[in-house]
């Protein structure tokens, strides 16, 4: 059996996760990402991201863009986020690669020209420092559905788990608990709010399942009590599904996480390092 990439998940959080040296997550993500560079060696990364979701609800996007700008998709920011750059390069090869495996799921796919959002280049640009740990190798950018239905994203993940045997490496950008509206309840302090440790440790038993239980159990986080006050919106949710889908039989593995008022900033892997 040929070998695969892990698959892995990180919790992003927002762009100032760039400019806080001092805050736990940003060493846990150069960690994540020197294991890519330097154990995973993927050649090519593709990437689903949470401010991405297509236009239709039965239709996916992928970018075909070579050299991807940046979206800014945040406001209330200091001037110098808006100048920020992450230099990528995308490749029209992997983008039919992703288009094939998706054609082949009979899921309706269309190619565009986009920017990358701050899902990708904020939390890529802490994992894959362009001096310290550049990724070097292509980026292509896939959308989610514009639904919240935890089964189709977890066949979109299925869809491209093919090219996990290609030496492609798939990242989801997320949260594992992201509740912007009671931030302002929590700012300036570290403790959790109650459903940010019930369902922050109720994914980790979903994802961490038997492969075989494991899509049911993460569809049935969805209808619990404190899924809408950990996720007023499943869009930071639903990139795991794609990753857990796209994983198949290898288990799922919280390596780390915090639980931080409305936020948990949990990172997951799927498969082992090394394993490539």
């Amino acid at each position: 059996m040929a070998a695969k990439t892990p698959v892995f998940f990180l919790s992003h959080g927002g762009p100032n996760v760039m400019y806080d040296l001092n805050h736990p997550v940003y060493k846990k993500l150069q960690g994540i990402g020197k294991d890519i560079t330097t154990k995973v060696k993927p050649k090519a990364v593709v990437v689903f991201s949470a401010h991405w979701q297509s236009e239709g609800s039965n239709k996916i996007q992928v970018n075909t863009k070579e050299n991807a700008d940046l979206i800014y998709d945040f406001c209330g920011f200091p001037g110098h986020y808006y100048q920020e750059k992450y230099p990528n390069v995308g490749s029209k090869q992997v983008a039919a690669l992703v288009i094939d495996a998706l054609r082949s799921n009979d899921i309706e796919v269309e190619p565009v020209d986009r920017g990358l959002d701050h899902g990708v280049w904020a939390s890529f640009k802490v994992a894959f420092d362009p001096e310290e740990n550049p990724l070097n190798v292509p980026l292509v950018q896939v959308s989610l559905f514009s639904s919240e239905d935890p089964y189709q994203h977890y066949n979109l993940g299925r869809a491209v788990a093919s090219l996990r045997s290609r030496d492609i490496a798939i990242i989801v950008s997320g949260m594992a608990v992201h509740n912007l509206r009671d931030f302002r309840f929590t700012a300036g302090t570290s403790r959790p709010m109650p459903y940010t440790i019930s369902f922050d440790e109720a994914l980790k038993d979903a994802v961490t399942s038997l492969p075989a239980e494991r899509e049911q159990k993460m569809a049935n986080l969805l209808t619990r009590p404190d899924a809408r006050q950990a996720h007023p919106t499943f869009d930071h949710l639903l990139p795991i599904f794609v990753g857990a889908g796209a994983a198949g039989d290898d288990v799922g593995e919280r390596l780390w996480t915090l639980k931080e008022g409305s936020f948990s900033w949990a990172q997951y892997r799927f498969g082992e390092v090394g394993a490539n």
